[in-house]
């Protein structure tokens, strides 16, 4: 028996359809994984990149509220989502045949998302 993402604390119905296009189905499956290799594999699903996202899964997967994540904590927690969101996006574009350049561009959103 699995249990639903939405079960997770400030997990709501949409995150689960995200987990779910990422192929993570159950709230078992993204204990298991973690906060980053499963907000790795939303990137990876085609999500946009977005720091509150991530630090509203960390902070559920901790059984804390969302706004909970403050101070040193937060900038912490910045430095993840970033080196995550660079990794994705550096893998995702060199896969697509992305010079340099345009890799850079992409990641900060400046030419239109391919695949």
């Amino acid at each position: 028996m699995s249990t639903p993402i939405s079960s997770i604390r400030n997990l709501g119905p949409a995150s689960e359809e995200s987990f779910a296009r990422a192929g993570i189905h159950s709230a078992e499956e993204l204990r298991e994984l973690g906060a980053d290799a499963a907000y790795a594999r939303l990137l990876q699903a085609g999500s946009r990149p977005h720091f509150i996202g991530y630090y509203v899964l960390v902070m559920g997967l901790q059984g804390r509220p969302w706004n909970d994540c403050k101070g040193e904590e937060k900038k912490a927690l910045r430095k993840r989502f970033d080196q995550i969101k660079t990794e994705n996006t550096t893998a995702k574009s060199e896969a697509a045949g992305l010079s340099r350049l345009e890799r850079e561009l992409d990641a900060i959103g400046v030419i239109p998302r391919r695949g």
